[in-house]
């Protein structure tokens, strides 16, 4: 939500107020203008619209549906065909029926919730969705558009960081929950998040309030507060390392890629004994449970099991009874048992189509991928190296039997009406062709290989737009096993290209059309062997050559005092006087004298925000009261005329600041504010919704010397305000009101020859409290071919009392809370940084207190090197200009 609104806008926002519908309509008729061209009835990827996000119908006697009614009457002017979705926080049925009411109802949920300083502790998976979808929607698809993919962390010295929100949302916990997901015959899920990122610029939003209502009445509350790290604990990290949950997204990708049998599943039963029906008697072992799920045109069946107990680490082994095409069937036949390794879910295959015309009549191992590659049908099988498998199936086609596995690791035996039963043993590992044939190739791999492969779409034709997208603007692949990353493939007379990275010397193995004779690997001619199939197998070396690389240090640094504005001679006039008496924010200030000291009145809604209060004094005030709020986490200094008189740190409270002994002067004084601010708040929590809590004031809320009056209050923040800021490229959040932004130190291309020479080790000159900016450059000459993430790394002890905007080649990409933390590194790509030319970064360094010996320990490192990576990445830095600058 843009900040401005929160000043501009008299009406309650998200509601049908007047002025809130028409701050909306430019942007929403934008969105709709963008979006139009890439609808699925147009050839493309988008398949619904989301109307808002976590509201309630019935807010405000009824609001809710009335402001989704206006939202609507836009889309219906438009030329918007899909479906319109909403997103539930919680089960609670808003906009199903009634005013407001869409196309596609769904559940947002977050099971396993945040704690993610006991990653371990697990929620048991919850039973209810499915009953709460047939009471209040059977009619429309099983929809979650915003289920848990990872979580958030809280500002604090006792926060763990994004690694525990990984583990606490780690690759067995998607196994297990996606999968009961999935069982309830969900059909449309959305995972939040695969990839979280960085909130660069100005905090945007402070925290969350989680405060949700469950289907058992029951409320929980949570905070959680976001710094600039917006990883989440995502799939892909935020320096984009692919972490072990991106390899749990590949498998039930593609298997969901790979499974037209599974797009269209009645539900048929589970082992709940409150379901109807109640099928836990085809289990040998009650430890177990499963779900039964059939497609009623070709008979698949989907017997999705886990553990009884969902959070259980025990080891259970277990047979089943299946119903196939060949009869009943105890599974498994040959093999002693299937294995439920701990947190674990497994899907066992009955009657599976694959490919064009093959079929697997039963699978205990899972299925990684199927189709068709060159005409043939193709299947991988999975399974743990610890564990026995077995999958049965009629071989087709004239066999290729050269690569055919000899091992004794599989285990062939002849069964009924000529299918074939493969047992693979305990402790096999490696990839296995089991099956080569003209019409048929099939593979089995350990977990491990398994999730090594990719299957990347070959582009259709070089004029649809959506030509690298599966099913819409292409439906071949190959199969590429081994790297760390497959990027893009496409054939060209006869020509495999590929282009992806490794991070070791790495053997591929791929399954192309037989006509491919070559293959590219980020454009060099690979040594190909044949290998995996007669027909179209290749196995290839990539070498993984290390290009030992020695980053700079951050050196040579300049120096430069912010806090002009406390130097007696600090002209202020050009500020906005605050003079304000009314105000749009619903809380209005605590005392003072009615003048309205809120930042965004005054157009500074982002970032830091200075005030100057004046006052003549004859030599009587002691002490001043201030009421000061940034959002959760924020703090202010205060000065009066150039001697600090504390800091107000973390909440909003009513402060009495005592004036430093011989810092009050006879006649003019000025009280000096820096406050910062720590973005909005949500509007409510998600069931009691709220707009005008998002309007919580951010700066003085009350004001009050012991005796006497203030004079003027004074302004200032980023140049220009939110109407006028002066980077248009960079964008409304990149800059704020120190005296180096407004004068855009922070920007490459200033010249500092003639500040002081100062290491940024050493802290602000006499170990003062105040705001110094340090500015350095440094080259990169990276070598090309590679993908090198880097980040700039706060590498001291947490604690220390300050906090750091800092801005690498122009673009605010950290902000540092040392004494509170976690975080202390951040991420920084090629793009913003030149990886073959010359890089400013610049720090304005806040030290809260004097005297604590604030020494940062500010430097640049190297999170990651892989060979490949994205060629030809451009940066687009603008440089210092003095237009519209203060002068320095």
């Amino acid at each position: 939500m843009a900040h401005w609104v929160t000043t501009e806008v008299a009406g309650k926002l998200r509601t049908n107020s007047s002025d809130w519908r028409e701050s909306y309509q430019d942007y929403l008729r934008g969105v709709i203008e963008e979006t139009t061209p890439y609808q699925i009835t147009q050839g493309g990827p988008v398949i619904a619209v989301q109307i808002d996000n976590e509201y309630n119908q019935t807010f405000d006697g009824g609001v809710g549906g009335e402001y989704y009614d206006d939202l609507e009457d836009i889309y219906r002017d438009s030329d918007i065909v899909v479906p319109w979705t909403y997103n539930n926080a919680g089960m609670v049925g808003n906009f199903i029926n009634g005013t407001g009411a869409v196309d596609l109802y769904g559940v947002d949920d977050y099971p396993q919730r945040y704690d993610c300083a006991h990653p371990y502790d697990w929620k048991e998976v919850k039973q209810v969705y499915r009953e709460f979808h047939l009471q209040s929607n059977p009619w429309q698809p099983f929809f979650f558009p915003e289920f848990q993919g990872g979580s958030g962390d809280a500002w604090g010295p006792g926060a763990p960081g994004y690694l525990g929100c990984q583990i606490l949302t780690g690759p067995d916990w998607m196994n297990v929950v996606y999968k009961h997901l999935w069982s309830i015959n969900a059909k449309l899920l959305s995972y939040y998040m695969m990839y979280g990122g960085t909130s660069w610029g100005a905090i945007p939003f402070h925290g969350v309030r989680f405060d949700c209502l469950h289907s058992n009445l029951l409320r929980q509350t949570f905070h959680i507060q976001h710094y600039t790290s917006y990883d989440w604990g995502g799939a892909i990290s935020e320096n984009r390392t692919l972490s072990p949950k991106y390899e749990e997204f590949k498998r039930e990708g593609y298997f969901i890629r790979s499974s037209a049998d599974f797009y269209k599943t009645e539900w048929m039963g589970d082992s709940n004994a409150t379901h109807t029906p109640y099928i836990a008697d085809i289990l040998s072992n009650p430890k177990i449970f499963v779900t039964l799920l059939k497609n009623p045109d070709t008979e698949a069946r989907f017997y999705i099991s886990r553990q009884n107990d969902s959070t259980s680490t025990a080891i259970n082994d277990f047979k089943i009874n299946v119903s196939t095409s060949l009869g009943e069937l105890e599974l498994p036949v040959v093999a002693l048992a299937i294995t439920m390794g701990g947190r674990q879910s497994k899907i066992i295959l009955t009657d599976y189509t694959f490919g064009s015309a093959s079929k697997l009549l039963y699978s205990t191992a899972e299925l990684y991928f199927a189709g068709s590659i060159d005409g043939r049908d193709v299947i991988l099988l999975y399974g743990d190296a610890v564990q026995e498998h077995e999958f049965a199936l009629e071989f087709t086609g004239r066999e290729h039997s050269s690569l055919v596995a000899n091992s004794s690791a599989l285990t062939y035996t002849d069964f009924l009406n000529s299918t074939t039963i493969v047992s693979v043993t305990n402790g096999s590992s490696g990839l296995f062709t089991v099956y080569d044939s003209t019409t048929q190739l099939v593979l089995f791999a350990d977990t491990h290989t398994a999730t090594s492969f990719y299957a990347p779409t070959i582009a259709g034709d070089s004029s649809n737009p959506f030509r690298n997208y599966w099913s819409l603007g292409s439906n071949e692949s190959v199969l590429v096993g081994g790297a760390y990353l497959v990027r893009t493939a496409d054939i060209m007379d006869g020509t495999l290209i590929l282009t992806g990275d490794v991070n070791k010397d790495t053997i591929l193995s791929i399954v192309a059309p037989a006509a491919v004779s070559s293959i590219l690997w980020n454009g060099a001619s690979l040594d190909l062997e044949v290998g995996v199939s007669a027909q179209g197998g290749w196995t290839a070396v990539v070498p993984f050559v290390d290009p030992q690389i020695i980053l700079p240090k951050l050196e040579g640094w300049k120096y430069r005092d912010s806090l002009p504005e406390l130097l007696a001679d600090y002209d202020d006039s050009a500020w906005r006087v605050a003079n304000r008496t009314t105000t749009n924010i619903p809380q209005k200030p605590l005392y003072g004298d009615d003048r309205v000291l809120y930042g965004c009145d005054y157009g500074f809604c982002e970032n830091i925000v200075l005030w100057r209060g004046h006052f003549n004094s004859t030599g009587e005030q002691k002490s001043v009261n201030l009421s000061i709020n940034g959002g959760q986490a924020f703090a202010a200094s205060v000065w009066l005329n150039d001697s600090s008189a504390n800091a107000n740190k973390i909440e909003e409270r009513d402060e009495k600041f005592i004036f430093p002994e011989g810092a009050l002067n006879l006649g003019d004084n000025v009280i000096t504010i820096v406050q910062d601010n720590m973005g909005l708040n949500e509007t409510g929590d998600l069931v009691n919704v709220n707009g005008d809590v998002s309007k919580n004031p951010r700066g003085v809320r009350g004001f009050e010397l012991d005796t006497g009056a203030f004079g003027d209050w004074k302004v200032q923040g980023k140049v220009g305000g939110y109407n006028g800021f002066l980077d248009r490229h960079r964008g409304i959040v990149n800059e704020g009101g120190l005296f180096g932004e407004r004068a855009g130190w922070h920007l490459p291309g200033f010249d500092t020859s003639a500040w002081t020479s100062r290491n940024i080790q050493d802290g602000l000159p006499d170990d003062k409290a105040g705001v110094g900016f340090f500015v350095t450059t440094f080259e990169l000459d990276l070598p090309v071919g590679y993908d090198i993430p880097l980040s700039f790394s706060f590498e001291e002890t947490l604690g220390q009392n300050y906090r750091v905007y800092f801005w690498a080649n122009g673009w605010m990409m950290g902000k540092r809370i040392a004494n509170l933390g976690p975080q202390w590194k951040f991420a920084v790509h090629e793009g913003i940084l030149d990886y073959h030319g010359t890089n400013t970064v610049a720090v304005a360094l806040w030290a809260m207190e004097g005297g604590e010996g604030i020494k940062p320990d500010f430097q640049l490192t190297m999170d990651n090197v892989w060979q490949g990576g994205l060629l030809n990445i451009q940066t687009e830095n603008p440089r210092w200009s003095a237009d519209g600058r203060e002068p320095s």
